[in-house]
């Protein structure tokens, strides 16, 4: 069977433009990507469910073909009211939320701004939980991804070298770890170049007990130990929340949600209670 051609197009908005894949028709399945990632993340995925549903992916602020801030000013309640007034612009409402990492964070305050509009979420690895362990991840990066220090000097001095006599292989995968660190300024500012106080208010730790719409988790048996962690602490905290133990590793499980999504849209965004295991 042939798919359907996804279609470009942008939008000004009061932000700036922003960036959309679009296909299909009928229900609408609002796809936000994850921390390294475009919207391009989900072509596959929208390939299969465009002649079911109508599937929407915008590259959020700051991401992919989507404006970026002068001053850098990136906040989730920014994605958000960008996020909200593209939805309004095109006249539609998600009626399920497909989303990764940081796309589930915008996806959940997106949520919990308007509980009738989305009929359900579907998550792996959410961020905006507050976790010792989960915090962890992001120290070793601020330096990287930091405009000046000591270390990046001292690694942006010793790289012309480095290449030149094929040594210190790990010193370049770090200086080619910084350079996607820098194109994905917003990514970062996000995550964990704000000021404490500031990320710690959109932290989603006391926001969770409230959300009412359900949530599907994919949690892949072969994932990494902070993904298994941030979906089980999300599932903990949601109350209307289902994990869905996959046999994939983490990279291929998104690559055949396909079946799972299907289900998700006839029966948990219909109300019923069917537990999603495979």
């Amino acid at each position: 069977m042939t798919t359907l051609p996804i279609r470009n197009s942008r939008i000004r908005l009061t932000q700036g433009s922003l960036f959309w894949r679009e296909v299909g028709y009928g229900p609408t399945l609002l796809f936000l990507h994850g921390n390294w990632q475009d919207s391009s993340q989900w072509v596959a995925l929208m390939e299969q469910l465009g002649r079911q549903f109508h599937c929407i992916a915008p590259d959020l602020l700051g991401f992919g073909e989507s404006s970026r801030l002068a001053k850098r000013k990136y906040s989730i309640a920014l994605e958000v009211e960008c996020l909200t007034e593209y939805l309004t612009s095109l006249r539609t409402q998600p009626h399920v939320i497909v989303a990764d990492a940081i796309g589930a964070w915008v996806a959940v305050c997106y949520s919990l701004q308007h509980p009738d509009a989305v009929q359900g979420l579907i998550f792996m690895a959410p961020e905006g939980l507050a976790d010792p362990i989960l915090d962890q991840r992001w120290q070793r990066l601020r330096w990287l991804a930091s405009a000046w220090s000591i270390r990046v000097w001292a690694l942006r001095l010793a790289i012309p070298l480095l290449k030149l006599v094929e040594r210190d292989r790990w010193l370049l995968q770090i200086w080619r770890k910084r350079q996607k660190l820098l194109r994905y300024a917003a990514a970062c500012q996000l995550l964990f170049q704000r000021r404490p106080k500031v990320l710690q208010s959109e932290q989603l730790n006391n926001m969770l007990p409230q959300l009412k719409t359900p949530v599907l988790i994919l949690h892949p048996q072969r994932a990494s130990s902070t993904t298994k962690l941030a979906n089980t602490i999300f599932h903990e905290l949601a109350p209307n929340t289902q994990l869905a133990t996959l046999p994939e590793d983490e990279a291929a499980s998104w690559e055949t949600a396909t079946d799972i999504i299907q289900a998700f849209m006839k029966t948990e965004a219909m109300n019923t209670t069917q537990p999603y295991l495979r």
